[in-house]
């Protein structure tokens, strides 16, 4: 293993050109005018994964391509790693808010800043590196690893879990490991034992046939975004839980991870100051961290109505529309929370108003089951890279796939992330430390030969 190491760090700033290169590409998969970038990167992607020592390939959807990396020279009886990344990322918009152009990779105070940095290139990005030290030091690995970066994380993986259904003795593994989490805090390596579920819903509010003068109706006329307002202030009580009737019904109260999570080193207010809010709140009675890995939430993620633009003008809009997401606990169901939502919204909808209800997509909450062979490992991997035994973490965000995987595949799931907190995923100035994308590396590297 030393070797593979030597090679990493030899060859640390040749793996952070070519990172570099993989950023500059707009994968975009929201926004259809990015479909070619999306067709470049996974070409992209698919050869390095061949320069790596994998053989790889481009497989087609019904949406974006699935890039598949593959070594199995380890033989039958060697265990088999699925390693699942993504290469799409979130639309930068707004531009003006980037320090630095969001596909313009630059380093400043150890930190690379650009669109999937760290969600989820860069991650994904230096497992193929630890493949190929391994490749070139040793000519082999000390496992069977099957590669699978999908386009379409960020929208939902709606293409994924039928692929691997059909292909799901192709993929069949002992162990999958995702690197697309957060570390509990900078030096402190951390497994992750939970993921919120998600519900996202799109509500169209209509009124008028078009949008008036709000002199001249104003006052005889329901106004849709006033409506709208209505019904997201009735989403949650004076104390921040949420009051749609049901909602609660299926929650796990999880007694044993509270314990857990109250014997974690969490600074609230460094916290606070980093996410610059003048006051943190949220469910009373809820610690911060309880909020974030054991409570359901409901939040709004966009709202648009009426004119925006500078100066004034007294229009009384036609439309309204807001999307929302709920972040969800286990034993909760994503499609019976969106009905909740539905009927919810419905009841109080005021006349006058016609109400447009989309569920978009849903993904089951995860908790891990610690311990095993796959876990252990994982904790020496990542002492050997870090220099300290890692945590246990729960994560606020959803990765819906990780049940999926271990419903179809049948094996346990590890989260090993590198991000850290306050990054930025999904916002302007979003960055990855560069020291954890070189230690991530060694991690990587270190997990498959503790495997193998």
């Amino acid at each position: 293993m030393s070797d593979v190491h030597a090679y990493i760090d030899a060859n640390l700033d040749r793996f952070r050109d070519e990172l570099f290169e993989f950023l500059r590409i707009p994968s975009i998969s929201a926004r259809s005018e990015h479909q070619p970038d999306m067709q470049r990167a996974a070409e992209w992607l698919a050869a390095r994964m061949r320069d790596a020592g994998l053989e790889a390939s481009i497989e087609r959807t019904p949406g974006h391509p699935i890039v598949v990396g593959e070594w199995r020279g380890a033989g039958p009886d060697a265990p088999t790693v699925l390693i699942y990344g993504h290469y799409d990322v979130q639309p930068a918009e707004p531009l003006e808010l980037w320090t630095s152009p969001p596909f313009e990779p630059t380093i400043r105070d150890g930190r690379l800043y650009a669109r999937g940095s760290v969600d989820d290139k860069g991650q994904l990005y230096l497992h193929i590196k630890a493949i190929e030290a391994h490749m070139r030091t040793a000519g082999r690995l000390p496992v069977n690893v099957v590669v699978l970066a999908e386009g379409e994380e960020e929208v939902g993986s709606e293409n994924l879990v039928p692929f691997i259904e059909k292909h799901a003795a192709r993929f069949a593994a002992d162990s999958i490991v995702i690197s697309d989490t957060t570390m509990f805090a900078p030096g402190m390596p951390t497994i992750g034992a939970s993921l919120r579920g998600i519900a996202y819903f799109q509500i169209d509010v209509t009124g008028p046939a078009q949008d008036l003068h709000s002199g001249a109706y104003g006052g005889a006329v329901v106004n849709p975004a006033t409506a709208l307002a209505r019904i997201i202030a009735s989403f949650h009580d004076e104390n921040w839980r949420v009051a749609i009737p049901g909602f609660y019904d299926d929650v796990d109260p999880a007694p044993d991870f509270r314990e857990q999570i109250r014997a974690l080193p969490f600074d609230e207010e460094a916290f606070r100051k980093e996410v610059g809010a003048p006051a943190l709140n949220g469910e009373a009675g809820q610690t911060t961290l309880e909020r974030l890995w054991v409570r359901p939430t409901i939040e709004i993620n966009g709202l648009l109505s009426g004119y925006t633009g500078e100066g004034s003008k007294t229009v009384l809009p036609s439309t309204a529309m807001a999307k929302v997401s709920c972040r969800l606990v286990p034993n909760q169901d994503p499609a019976k929370i969106a009905r909740l939502v539905e009927e919810h919204v419905r009841r109080v909808a005021p006349a006058g108003v016609e109400i447009r209800f989309q569920y978009m997509h849903g993904g089951q909450a995860w908790r891990a089951k610690l311990g095993g062979k796959l876990y252990e490992a994982a904790a020496r991997a990542l002492e050997r890279a870090f220099g300290r035994p890692p945590i246990y973490a729960g994560e606020g965000g959803s990765i819906p796939i990780v049940t999926e995987f271990e419903r179809v595949l049948g094996a346990p799931v590890l989260l090993m992330g590198f991000g850290l907190p306050g990054e930025n995923a999904h916002a302007p100035d979003e960055w990855m430390s560069i020291e954890n994308f070189e230690k991530g590396m060694h991690a990587a590297a270190a997990l498959l030969a503790e495997l193998g």
